[in-house]
């Protein structure tokens, strides 16, 4: 294949994504499911799998949240708190102190 074709192919590729809208930082659209913090986790959980997502997710952005009764003997809050954790910790924010004196 030249590199004409493949720039061809390339150019159309790009438009038709445009044109539809496709792209990879749109946040998927799902019904029912469960979002937090603007993040997607998925669907039909339970209510202590939903509480651990959110202590977990607060967690991750500096803020230290845990039900340890629930942790030690819910499972559902357990997994729950570790997937909120791990999918939220780009959320943290840490400031530089150069940047606040500024």
């Amino acid at each position: 294949m030249s590199h004409r074709t493949t720039l061809s192919f390339f150019i159309i590729g790009s438009v038709l994504s445009y044109l539809t809208g496709c792209s990879s930082e749109k946040e998927p659209v799902h019904q029912n499911g469960y979002y937090h913090s603007g993040i997607y986790f998925g669907k039909n959980f339970p209510p202590s799998y939903k509480k651990g997502i959110t202590d977990g997710c607060t967690t991750s952005k500096g803020r230290y949240t845990k039900s340890h009764t629930l942790f030690n003997n819910d499972l559902n809050y357990n997994h729950g708190w570790f997937l909120g954790r791990n999918k939220c910790r780009h959320l943290l924010v840490i400031e530089d102190e150069k940047n606040e004196e500024t």
